[in-house]
């Protein structure tokens, strides 16, 4: 099944149950994109793979004005009344190139298995100097290899050193065991973006006993 077809499905769960089932900011995901995205000029920021577009309120907060894509159109469907948006492929953007003065990914790297492709079209859509977030699970301790069941402990089995796609988790109350998701090791992740010509300039971590996402600020050449 494809990874939007899936999330289609889920999407009115995603809504309802799984972000609402959340207290406020728990893995500092608005803390971590406030601080590295930073403030605008009211400038456009796309977010790719906006999902029901629950990002959107920080963004403009930045005085940045948010516009997402995503391929679900389940979870378009709750985005609609946040943001602009429109149905495409993130390999794929329909915006022109250095036409936006900032891009973020957040919480999404794992549903795209062509990533790179999707970081140099975020590359080819910025302008020149402008930044972009990526905030993702973890890859050295998130994945189908990593058991984070023991609240003050997480088991790394083999596997982390295998890129692969699984649904393997640790929870049934998570996505990963719903939709899936691809693993790509941190170099691997890193030289993505170095590939794409994004200049890596901070990065950030969140989540306990080991970190659960990692944050990273990049920017277009100028």
């Amino acid at each position: 099944m494809p990874q939007h077809a899936a999330y289609d499905e889920i999407a009115d769960w995603y809504e309802t149950e799984f972000l609402s089932g959340q207290t406020e900011d728990p893995l500092e995901i608005k803390t971590m994109l406030t601080d590295l995205l930073g403030r605008g000029d009211g400038g456009a920021c796309l977010e790719i793979g906006c999902g029901t577009g629950t990002h959107a309120s920080t963004i403009r907060s930045l005085n940045r004005t948010p516009v997402g894509v995503d391929l679900s159109s389940g979870m378009l469907a709750h985005a609609v009344g946040r943001l602009p948006v429109t149905r495409a492929d993130a390999e794929r953007l329909p915006i022109a190139s250095a036409s936006v003065d900032a891009a973020v990914a957040v919480m999404v790297h794992t549903d795209m298995p062509g990533y790179p492709a999707v970081l140099r079209e975020a590359a080819r859509v910025l302008r020149p100097g402008g930044v972009f977030v990526h905030i993702g699970v973890h890859p050295c301790f998130c994945g189908g290899f990593a058991d984070r069941g023991d609240p003050d402990a997480v088991v790394i089995r083999p596997g982390y050193l295998d890129g692969h796609w699984t649904k393997t988790s640790w929870t049934d109350q998570g996505v990963r065991d719903k939709v899936g998701g691809t693993h790509r090791p941190l170099p691997e992740l890193l030289h993505a973006f170095l590939d794409a010509g994004l200049i890596l300039e901070r990065f950030a971590e969140s989540g306990a006993p080991s970190p659960i996402v990692l944050a990273v600020k990049a920017r277009k050449r100028g």
